[in-house]
């Protein structure tokens, strides 16, 4: 027998439930889509991308599984407006808010809840209604008075006619150390270099070539000189991939006990002139007398080491261990005057625009941290900044870039680019929304869904929501005791965490202990991370299935049994992911009563890039248990293990089985190992049932 045939397809069950979605979900039309939006999400739906936010889904896939709960068949078109009128629907783990934005787009009123700050903040800023034209006037006056007052400190000169420019970013190569030669501070014998990627500056359209020398420090222009460095420290430079000294044969070090802003020392300015165009000079007298003007006023700055103190985490541990213990050292001098006077000039806005201007500086963060790389210097150039978190993780790296937050021109990162792509661009699209239609040759082309609009009306208590539409609710807070009435949400639709995929929560740790500072009176940031849902399995104590069963349990609790729904999309290969939410919903008392599959991640992304990581996810449907629905689910005879598609769609269909089972939560994670295991192992835990 061919180990490898699937000899039954498991197809979905047949229901005699109201639920369009319970019985057929266009998974193809909802595919399409997704493959389509998962390159670009931000510009798919850019009203929900304000602020950073982790493993987002995409918004198409939700209001397809939205436009399938529609009761009318003439809104069940995905591009028709409303047709969830009358409806509540809850989000227990919000995170970025795609369901509660789709949701609010097809009239529906909703509930957001999120333990983290974060996701409430910005759906707050997002959902309300605010004119562009009063954020417009307010962020002008904002920039103005930032620039008027740090614009001095991000000045530099053409190097061919001397002219002043506002400087574009400052490139920075670190310093290490290995065992010979000179005498380090506590007379040990040490030597000192810097590291950079390359020392390729930039490769220009023309084919020229800016690059460093590794010995003068000074920058040329193929072989022509074109900046001379005045440098008297000239530490050799050398590109990252040499990690012994050739003279002691001993590793170059980073030294962890100089605070990490320190680490780095600047190698190029980078500018525009008006007449010689873009330029890398060598740092001048003037540009060293600016940066160490900024280091002396750091001292000054009334910022408390015990706010910004680094707690152990997965993520920040990483931070930890590279002797970095406060969130104030990933920032330069000059990054941190400029987040004191945000935080200054902040508090003469009222409150919603305060909110939007307040989360436009700490998206900004990302951009501007000495956690930024350098991308500049490769040929196809996809630009100059590799943000802080393009990795989703702590990367650190050789050649740091410093930005200028207050460019005037477009540039990635900076307040003036940011507040066009994330606030102008997002509310003029929640205005009147934009979906793709997907031609017969698979071409797709923009339409406007007429009569739509992504924003709402907020209110602070559970009984606004019976009437209305369009009206949302959001609380901070476990999402194990919601201030929700028994038996009063239609459908529950979220976005889990995947058990150990991404640890988000202590990553957004690098945001909140700044948000805290520009927006201190408008969330609880005291919380504990020992309720939250994220960053659990890494304790391997078992919170996760705990903290994640007593989400879905009040899910339970509060749903409409006869018809409720709980639907979220899920994935994982490892059958320990598998198990424990299978333990989360059998503890709640859901059973399965569908799975589709659809298309979730871009392959050519790199947190997934050849790592074989699932490209897609399945839609769970489920029904709390007491209700009349009964689906007979079936045990593929072999799980592909090859196919990301027929993966997901066969753990959708264990998954129902195994709800449906009465087994000990040891057998459950028995099994889930068995069948997501090699071939052979699979065949054999066939064998022994069929024994049985």
């Amino acid at each position: 027998m061919d180990t490898q045939t699937r000899l039954r397809e498991i197809n979905p069950p047949s229901t005699s439930s109201s639920l369009p979605i319970d019985a057929h979900f266009d998974a193809g039309f909802a595919d399409a889509l997704a493959r389509l939006e998962t390159y670009n999400r931000h510009l798919y739906r850019p009203n929900t991308y304000l602020h950073k936010w982790w493993a987002r889904r995409c918004g198409s896939t939700f209001r397809t599984i939205l436009k399938h709960l529609v009761p009318d068949d003439a809104q069940q078109n995905y591009y028709a407006s409303g047709g969830l009128e009358g409806k509540i629907i809850l989000d227990p783990m919000m995170g970025g808010g795609t369901t509660v934005h789709e949701a609010i787009r097809l009239g529906a009123n909703v509930v957001g809840a999120d333990i983290d700050p974060i996701p409430i903040l910005q759906a707050r800023a997002t959902l309300s209604e605010l004119p562009l034209a009063e954020l417009e006037t307010a962020f002008n006056q904002f920039y103005d008075d930032l620039y008027a007052e740090l614009a001095p400190l991000y000045r530099t000169a053409c190097p061919t006619c001397g002219l002043s420019y506002e400087l574009r970013f400052v490139l920075y190569g670190l310093r290490r150390r290995c065992h010979c030669g000179g005498s380090s501070a506590n007379g040990s014998s040490m030597n000192e270099a810097l590291f950079v990627d390359s020392l390729v500056l930039r490769y220009n359209s023309d084919g020229s070539i800016f690059h460093i020398h590794p010995e003068s420090h000074d920058i040329y222009l193929d072989d022509k000189l074109f900046s001379a460095s005045d440098a008297v420290d000239k530490l050799p430079v050398f590109e990252k991939e040499v990690k012994i000294c050739s003279h002691c044969h001993a590793a170059y070090k980073e030294d962890v006990a100089v605070p990490f802003y320190q680490r780095y020392q600047p190698i190029a300015v980078v500018g525009e002139c008006k007449e010689h165009g873009l330029f890398f000079a060598a740092p001048q007298q003037a540009d060293q007398d600016a940066i160490a003007y900024a280091n002396q006023r750091r001292d000054q700055l009334p910022f408390s080491a015990d706010d910004f103190r680094i707690e152990p985490g997965p993520k920040s541990q990483d931070l930890l261990n590279r002797g970095i213990s406060s969130y104030l050292d990933l920032f330069s001098s000059r990054q941190l005057l400029f987040l004191n006077r945000a935080i200054e000039r902040l508090t003469t806005f009222e409150t919603l625009v305060r909110l939007n201007l307040a989360l436009l500086v700490s998206t900004s963060l990302e951009f501007n941290a000495l956690l930024c790389g350098y991308k500049g210097a490769k040929k196809n150039r996809p630009g100059a900044i590799r943000h802080t978190f393009a990795h989703h993780a702590y990367s650190f790296p050789y050649t740091a870039l410093e930005n200028n937050p207050l460019y005037r021109k477009k540039q990635s990162g900076n307040l003036q680019n940011l507040f066009y792509s994330r606030i102008v661009r997002g509310r003029r699209w929640a205005k009147e929304p934009v979906e793709r239609v997907i031609d017969g040759n698979g071409r797709p082309r923009k339409v406007i869904v007429a009569g739509e609009v992504d924003e709402g009306v907020e209110v602070r208590q559970f009984a606004d929501l019976q009437e209305g539409s369009r009206q949302f609710l959001l609380l901070q807070g476990s999402s194990a005791a919601l201030s929700i009435p028994d038996d009063s949400i239609d459908y529950v639709i979220t976005d889990p965490p995947y058990f150990d995929s991404v640890q988000y929560s202590d990553l957004a740790a690098f945001f909140r202990v700044w948000l805290r500072k520009l927006l201190p009176d408008v969330a609880d940031w005291t919380y504990s991370l020992d309720e939250a849902a994220v960053d659990q399995q890494a304790n391997g104590n078992g919170q996760y299935t705990n903290v994640l069963g007593s989400i879905f349990s009040e899910c339970h609790r509060v749903l409409k049994k006869e018809n409720g729904r709980l639907i979220f999309t899920f994935h994982h290969w490892n059958p320990k992911g598998w198990s424990a939410l299978t333990n989360t919903l059998k503890r709640a008392g859901f059973i399965l009563v569908n799975r589709y599959v659809v298309h979730a991640e871009n392959p050519s992304s790199v947190h997934i890039a050849n790592q074989n990581a699932l490209a897609h996810d399945v839609i769970l449907v489920l029904a709390p248990a007491e209700s009349e629905i009964r689906q007979n689910w079936e045990l593929p005879y072999l799980v592909n293990l090859d196919d990301s598609q027929s993966f997901c769609r066969d753990c959708g269909a264990i998954l129902g089985w195994m709800l449906n089972q009465d087994l000990p939560e040891g057998a459950i994670a028995s099994k889930w190992v068995g069948l997501l295991s090699n071939t052979n192992a699979q065949l054999q835990l066939l064998e022994n049932d069929s024994r049985n």
